[in-house]
């Protein structure tokens, strides 16, 4: 489930935006171009990962990186590629 959350370019773009910072959705989908609903899509399989949380501000959600989500993803990852040539 993990690697299926990034696996989609769109959520990797949205995970790639909040590297530095809280981001409002309005500003999220500024950076991906999506339709809102379509976004809302990508932002809850994110947060269903554990890669993403969000915080109400008003009428706004601001969501941000989780705190585990480098270290999760890199432990996901295979630490070499298996040998093609045999």
């Amino acid at each position: 489930p993990l690697l299926a959350g990034v696996a989609d370019a769109v959520r990797w773009r949205i995970l790639a935006g909040l590297s530095d910072e809280p981001r409002c959705v309005c500003v999220i989908q500024d950076d991906v171009e999506i339709s809102a609903s379509l976004l809302s899509y990508h932002l809850k399989q994110l947060r269903e990962a554990g890669l993403v949380e969000a915080t109400r501000r008003g009428k706004w959600i601001d969501y941000t990186l989780a705190d585990d989500a480098h270290a999760r993803l890199a432990a996901a990852l295979p630490t070499a590629l298996p040998d093609a040539g045999g």
